[in-house]
């Protein structure tokens, strides 16, 4: 059997199934006997289709194959996996808007082509605790450009497509701070306010600690 890489960060983007869609999954498979769609890979890591890959650890027997897709480097596969999750029909309304937001973020980030602007060689000279007030500088024609076509492939606005981005900073960063609750947010399990996580994308290192205690 051939051991794919499983990169944490193209992971933590696939919503996880419950217990019971897992199950139906994993009798679907063997009833099958083999993968009727092959996984997708990017240079043996895996990009898409982690649960399939869970349930052949289980079941070496089972026939698979992969389909190896190019990618520039990991941030377009990152917006790759997103949009891909993006096209799912059961996501919660808190994944949809964590997808978007890191579609939007890895999209006017990326090194080269539209995402390589004054911002990010700012970001560069910037302090880690610090990179979360690049959103407070009015976005460059190009971000403008990545946000609009993101608002209408997902049919919302510009303005949720920038919201979405600092949702998805704070849920990351209570994910750093408070292991297991990214999955317990975008699942609905853990309510919170667009507002809290605004607030703790916006925060300095030293403050995020008080936030999430009032989270």
């Amino acid at each position: 059997m051939i051991n794919l890489k499983i990169d944490p960060e193209f992971q933590s983007q696939i919503p996880p199934l419950t217990d019971d869609e897992f199950k139906q999954l994993e009798e679907n498979i063997l009833k099958a006997g083999k993968l009727l769609s092959p996984l997708i890979v990017w240079n043996n890591t895996l990009v898409d289709g982690h649960n399939r890959y869970a349930i052949l650890q289980k079941h070496p027997e089972i026939y698979f194959s992969t389909m190896p897709l190019r990618f520039a480097n990991r941030e377009e596969a990152l917006a790759w996996i997103c949009k891909n999750q993006l096209g799912r029909r059961n996501l919660t309304p808190e994944q949809k808007k964590f997808l978007i937001g890191k579609q939007y973020s890895v999209e006017h980030r990326k090194p080269g082509g539209n995402g390589n602007n004054q911002h990010t060689a700012a970001a560069k000279k910037t302090a880690p605790e610090e990179l979360c007030q690049i959103d407070t500088i009015p976005p460059t024609a190009a971000e403008a450009s990545v946000r609009k076509q993101i608002a209408e492939r997902n049919n919302v606005s510009e303005s949720y497509v920038a919201r979405s981005e600092k949702f998805m900073r704070g849920v990351e960063i209570m994910e750093q701070m408070v292991p297991g609750m990214q999955e317990k947010i975008l699942s609905g399990q853990f309510k919170v306010r667009d507002a809290d996580m605004h607030r703790l994308a916006r925060a300095d290192f030293p403050n995020r600690k008080q936030i999430v205690h009032e989270i």
